[in-house]
């Protein structure tokens, strides 16, 4: 080895930097958002999927890649499609980083505590059962928003 690779060692699945690669930082924060939404804690998440919590938030950092059959269980057992996790990751070519996310993307995070009342939103919309209903809440919602904002 040379002083310069003694030194600096570039891990795989690792940017330039030595940063998570962003696919894996994505992937863990879509992790976070949907055990979250779910009222779930990362213990219980681990317990259901055989992990220990540590390694959920490993994932969950983007610290340590999922492996395929892993992603699949956490996927069954956050009831959701393994595309979910790769959601808004567009396809194709990007200058912003490596993999071609664009800057909005490349800051996205999972909701935290001071996001307390949106989390409670979200779980009470997931409630709602009659899909109609649940289309309808979305409408509001976003008509709201657009109007308070100008937008229509």
């Amino acid at each position: 080895m040379t002083a310069e690779t003694s030194s600096k060692r570039i891990y795989r699945a690792r940017t330039e930097s030595g940063e998570p690669d962003p696919v894996d930082t994505h992937v863990g924060g879509r992790l976070r958002l949907r055990r979250t939404l779910m009222g779930l804690s990362q213990t219980e998440l681990a317990r259901s999927v055989g992990l220990t919590f540590q390694q959920v938030q490993k994932y969950e950092s983007g610290a340590n890649r999922i492996s395929a059959s892993r992603l699949y269980h956490i996927a069954e057992a956050l009831d959701v499609p393994v595309s979910f996790f790769f959601d808004d990751i567009p396809r194709g070519g990007g200058s912003t980083l490596a993999m071609g996310l664009s800057e909005d993307q490349a800051g996205f995070t999972a909701p935290d505590s001071s996001g307390r009342e949106g989390l409670e939103m979200m779980r009470n919309y997931h409630r709602i059962t009659d899909e109609a209903i649940r289309r309808s809440v979305y409408d509001l919602t976003k008509s709201l928003a657009a109007k308070l904002n100008g937008e229509e």
